[in-house]
């Protein structure tokens, strides 16, 4: 991720960007602490996470309407997180059973 904010635009790499980055790093310390807990503790985080990722989703659509990354950038993101949306969807249903 942090590759993409290098690219971005002064005033923007420190709110829109900084936020962006902030949210990957919460999203990746939750999944690790989901990862640890027992079945029964870990559908809160999970939904958590889908919160989080839900956000990621906007913002990194909004660095794209407000041309801190271009089309090019934004696809490979876009596709990412939809990867991880899926991914955490299947977590979600194993958990609820």
């Amino acid at each position: 991720m942090s590759q993409f904010l290098t690219d971005f635009p002064k005033n923007k790499r420190y709110t829109l960007g900084q936020k962006i980055d902030q949210i990957t790093v919460e999203i990746i310390e939750l999944t690790i602490t989901a990862g640890y807990l027992p079945r029964e503790q870990k559908l809160p985080v999970l939904q958590k996470i889908s919160t989080k990722l839900e956000v990621l989703k906007i913002l990194i659509r909004t660095a794209l309407e407000t041309k801190c990354i271009n089309n090019n950038k934004y696809q490979p993101l876009a596709f990412q997180t939809f990867e991880i949306g899926r991914m955490l969807g299947g977590w979600i249903k194993t958990v609820k059973g």
